[in-house]
């Protein structure tokens, strides 16, 4: 990927449509999603509990991700992010009211997912740097889930209308445990097929559909190895053999 950009450019929306990737596009509601540029490749960490098998089967560059234009405006969102960040989470918030808006008037949800590629608390950035929370029930339209390996996230969030999914890697087993004998939800994984059952609590198909809002509670979020993923040699990925 090219990375000479020195600055950010403009861009008219910060949220993309859900239907550009293969994955939200199964969702069965309205989806809107933010992607930056993970890890540390713009030269801020955005990904600050990602493990070197997270890392290496980083899923940035599947599907439209591959092409150079897609890698560069997702550098530059993040550049918009490192450098403004009181202008990111304008434009972020005016995105998400316009959404909204959108929401109420056709009397339907829509489901955010704001962390495509990253691992940021970016609704309580919205609260720092716009004092809008959109968790409060005038929001209830928006549907807002995410995936994180920051087991702070999980704490905060369990048990309210932001759904957050825990990320097992090869180094949190121990965050896993915790998160799911606390009622959370762990996305894991598989090598193989995907087993019913796996560490004595339920697995569901994640890949069926990336809507993580409605799962049931207590569950294992099982996931196929995909592209990179496929060649794991970190333990990041399960050998269910």
């Amino acid at each position: 990927m090219n990375q000479s950009i020195k600055t950010y450019k403009e861009v008219k929306n910060l949220l993309s449509d859900g239907k550009t990737n293969a994955k939200t596009k199964k969702n069965a509601i309205k989806t809107y999603i933010l992607y930056l540029a993970p890890s540390n490749l713009s030269g801020i960490n955005i990904c600050p509990y990602a493990s070197q098998g997270c890392i290496k089967s980083c899923l940035n560059t599947a599907g439209h991700g591959q092409f150079n234009s897609v890698q560069l405006a997702r550098l530059n969102k993040t550049l918009i992010f490192k450098e403004n960040r009181p202008k990111f989470y304008i434009q972020l918030a005016n995105e998400l009211l316009k959404i909204h808006d959108k929401a109420i008037k056709q009397n339907i949800d829509i489901a955010i997912r704001l962390n495509g590629t990253s691992d940021i608390d970016h609704l309580n950035e919205l609260i720092r740097h716009t004092g809008i929370d959109f968790l409060d029930s005038f929001y209830s339209n928006l549907k807002f889930y995410d995936y994180t390996k920051n087991p702070n996230i999980v704490k905060k969030y369990l048990n309210t209308n932001y759904k957050i999914t825990f990320s097992r890697s090869e180094i949190n087993d121990i965050q896993v445990d915790e998160v799911l004998n606390s009622g959370g939800n762990v996305a894991m994984v598989f090598k193989h097929e995907l087993p019913s059952n796996y560490m004595g609590f339920p697995v569901i198909n994640g890949d069926e559909s990336d809507l993580r809002y409605y799962d049931p509670k207590n569950v294992i979020i099982g996931l196929k190895a995909k592209g990179k993923a496929k060649n794991d040699k970190t333990n990041f990925v399960i050998n269910n053999i």
